[in-house]
């Protein structure tokens, strides 16, 4: 049979690989041909392993004749008694610890009420198992959280919890700040902000604009003229792109966004204070209420 198959597989194959080279037959036919050969194969080895399978039986029978085996106990061998299934309801009995029904009149207690009495059955052994894993538990929480401390309370847990969202939110509003642009900035009166406005706009704009803005090579950013726009959105532009064409450099490359929005602010929480020795007006006139304040919280 072997040698049949491993001819039946050549045959196949070159049929496919002639098929191939001349181009007669469709791929999808080929494909076909070596799916029925593979499943031909698989049925070939499934009757082979049949067939040993007999084989040895046959020789379980010979073997066990030749040492004196009889007729009736070859059988035997052959074909064990299978084991009885255990009842369902021996099983769960066994797994709620029940006295089966037979045992009923050794259960009953002795005290009934008009005609009804109750079985001594013992608690499941399921039941105990979980209820000492509770007493378990119990000891292991008490000793956790009130005896060692070394898990938090809820008190605890809320506080640690709100330090988490603390340091979460300071790291969002450092890394949100740098993304305000010209379109973005607003208008805020947070001392924090006012006061790093400041000390950018002494470092960087006093030799142009005077220290306390009342105007030096640069106007006067105190009073209601611009040159350039007076909102908070048209400082930040300002700022950050220059004007060239008049001596006002870019500070895009040399202040973050951050920075120039806290420079903004500042210059715009100077209107109205008429520093001493302030610049004549350049500009164009503007009511001093064109932005809306936004409160930082």
């Amino acid at each position: 049979m072997k040698r049949y198959s491993i001819g039946l597989i050549f045959t196949l194959m070159g049929v496919t690989g002639t098929a191939s080279a001349d181009n007669l037959i469709p791929g999808d036919l080929q494909n076909y041909i070596a799916y029925g050969a593979i499943i031909i194969m698989l049925l070939l080895i499934v009757i082979a392993m049949l067939v040993l399978l007999r084989a040895f039986k046959v020789i379980t029978m010979v073997i066990l004749k030749s040492q004196g085996y009889t007729k009736a106990e070859i059988e035997a061998e052959m074909h064990p008694p299978k084991k009885e299934k255990k009842p369902k309801g021996e099983v769960w009995n066994k797994l709620l610890s029940l006295r089966p029904l037979a045992e009923e009149k050794e259960l009953l207690i002795a005290h009934d009420y008009d005609g009804i009495q109750e079985l001594d059955n013992p608690i499941p052994g399921w039941f105990m198992y979980l209820f000492y894993a509770t007493i378990i538990f119990a000891g292991g929480y008490l000793l956790n959280y009130h005896v060692f401390h070394t898990g938090q309370l809820q008190y605890d847990e809320y506080k640690t919890e709100m330090a988490q969202a603390d340091i979460a939110k300071k790291l969002y509003l450092s890394k949100a700040a740098n993304q305000v642009d010209e379109n973005t900035v607003k208008l805020v009166n947070d001392p924090a902000v006012i006061s790093a406005g400041q000390a950018i706009f002494i470092q960087n704009c006093k030799p142009c604009h005077g220290e306390h803005a009342e105007g030096n090579v640069g106007p006067n950013l105190t009073d209601d003229y611009w040159l350039h726009g007076g909102k908070i959105n048209d400082l930040f532009k300002t700022i950050k792109y220059g004007v060239l064409a008049k001596g006002m450099p870019t500070w895009e490359k040399q202040l973050s966004p951050k920075q120039i929005a806290d420079v903004a602010n500042y210059v715009k929480s100077l209107h109205g204070t008429n520093p001493a020795g302030a610049k004549e007006p350049q500009g164009t006139k503007e009511a001093p209420a064109n932005d809306q304040l936004v409160a930082i919280k």
